[in-house]
């Protein structure tokens, strides 16, 4: 019986065997031999291994568009977050901050430097502009500076957007992103009363968050308030949920990802995100102060994960958020709303930030280029232009001609292209051009190490870490 093979990419993944992948994200390991025998059409289609590559609709005996018509159904739900458009909409009521963070990406201003506060007018005209967008669900995100500073533009652009949405009917939703410091009390109750949630920074114990996080006030111990906040702002919760933390790496965390890990669970959170540092603003002009190579942080990620998974097995829940991401994209049909993650690039479509003076970039990173007056990213003006000719205007259609990784040269016909995304801003930060060169690419190199890794780890079929690997998606 003859059998069709269907469209796969494919690499060598030890001396041993192949790793096999569809355009759904379907995978299959095969030995040489076995390999050899597939694309030679020399595989006997009752056997074992041909049902397995078949179970992945890699190749088949049966009527080919009826393979066609389930791999389009499963390439249109990895491909959903394009249905909706817009979801998260960032917003910078300020660009002032108290912090002084070695790596800050973005020009922040003094606390006390009013010039970049954004005007009640243009805040009505954001709130406008983001409820055009096609989505049913709406996050607005507070960004900055540390937007606490300005709360009452922040308490603003909430009650606005609230109104707005007695006739929109949207699923509303917030956040805010700030280092804790200067959340009061009566600031936490109303963040609880309207459902906006925390989002902050924790880079490790005292001794790795002040070096990387210092405030500008030197007299202040940052690690000592933002502890002792955190107690605060979840006594008025009552949810530990309510407050999530990112960490990034600078060269002082390497090394050390194992006493950050137990600082985290030590202040009750149980994940943590382990962030490389972006190539933005100081953390770019400061490089050879705070960087490292990449190949170091991929050693010290393997080393954390290994960690977590072993706390899993010691039962501690406690996961690892960018491995459970790209888990997710692995293991099941189902689309992630992760911006770096996405193709096309989720720059425009999955997110959008608004800047304090009303601008309108693809990514928070194209701000941060903007401070350093590359503006490259920028849409248009909420004061100024339509949400039409910002989100479906010609800079937009240029962006996304270079953001699709099924045909980008270097990804198109890479095994791991299912499960990645295009990142035009960074390419263009690092390498000059938005298409980006992919042997050179550091971004490139730290997600083909994470997926290797993950891979080998799944390849082991250990009943425990797969417990523990569908535990963190579900």
């Amino acid at each position: 019986m003859n059998y069709t093979i269907l469209p796969f990419r494919f690499e060598r993944f030890n001396a041993e065997e192949y790793l096999l992948t569809n355009d759904v994200g379907e995978y299959i390991f095969l030995g040489n031999e076995d390999f050899d025998k597939f694309v030679d059409y020399e595989l006997d289609p009752q056997s074992d291994i041909f049902k397995d590559i078949a179970s992945k609709q890699i190749a088949t005996t049966d009527k080919v568009e009826d393979v066609v018509n389930m791999l389009a159904t499963k390439f249109r739900t990895k491909k959903s977050i394009l249905r909706d458009f817009t979801t998260l909409h960032m917003v910078v009521p300020t660009l002032r901050c108290n912090s002084s963070c070695i790596y800050c990406q973005v020009k922040r201003h003094e606390s006390t430097d009013h010039s970049a506060d954004m005007t009640k007018e243009t805040a009505k005209n954001i709130v406008k502009c983001i409820f055009e967008s096609p989505s049913p669900c709406i996050k607005i995100e507070f960004q900055g500076g540390d937007p606490s500073t300005d709360f009452e533009m922040v308490k603003y652009i909430i009650e606005e957007a609230e109104w707005v949405n007695l006739f929109k009917k949207r699923d509303l939703g917030f956040v805010i992103c700030t280092n804790l410091t200067l959340l009061t009390e009566d600031m936490v109750k109303y963040l609880k009363k309207h459902n906006c949630y925390i989002s902050t920074s924790l880079d490790g114990p005292k001794e790795i968050h002040d070096v990387n996080r210092p405030l500008q006030d030197k007299t202040l111990d940052h690690h000592e308030i933002f502890e002792r906040n955190l107690g605060m702002i979840r006594s008025i919760w009552q949810d530990k949920e309510c407050a999530s933390a990112l960490m990034t790496t600078s060269k002082y965390s390497l090394g050390n990802f194992k006493s950050i890990i137990d600082e985290y669970i030590r202040l009750g959170f149980n994940n943590i995100f382990l962030r490389s540092l972006n190539p933005y603003g100081f953390a770019k002009e400061q490089k050879d102060k705070i960087a490292y190579p990449i190949e170091d942080f991929i050693e010290n990620f393997k080393e954390g994960l290994d960690y977590i998974i072993q706390l899993n097995k010691n039962g501690i829940f406690f996961k690892e958020g960018y491995s459970a991401l790209l888990l997710k994209r692995m293991l099941t049909p189902f689309a992630t709303g992760f911006v770096d993650l996405q193709s096309p690039a989720g720059v425009g479509i999955a997110g959008a930030i608004y800047d304090y003076d009303g601008s309108v970039y693809v990514a928070d990173e194209g701000r941060m280029m903007a401070r350093f007056k590359n503006y490259a990213f920028r849409l248009g003006n909420v004061n100024e232009n339509t949400h039409q000719e910002m989100f479906n205007g010609e800079k937009m259609h240029m962006i996304l001609n270079d953001a699709c990784t099924e045909c980008l040269p270097g990804c198109a016909d890479c095994v791991f292209q299912p499960y990645c995304g295009a990142d035009p801003v960074r390419n263009l930060s690092e390498q000059g051009d938005m298409i980006g060169h992919r042997p050179t690419n550091e971004m490139c190199k730290k997600n083909k190490a994470i997926f290797y890794y993950l891979f080998e780890l799944l390849k082991k079929n250990d009943p425990e870490i797969n417990r523990i690997f569908w535990s963190w998606i579900r």
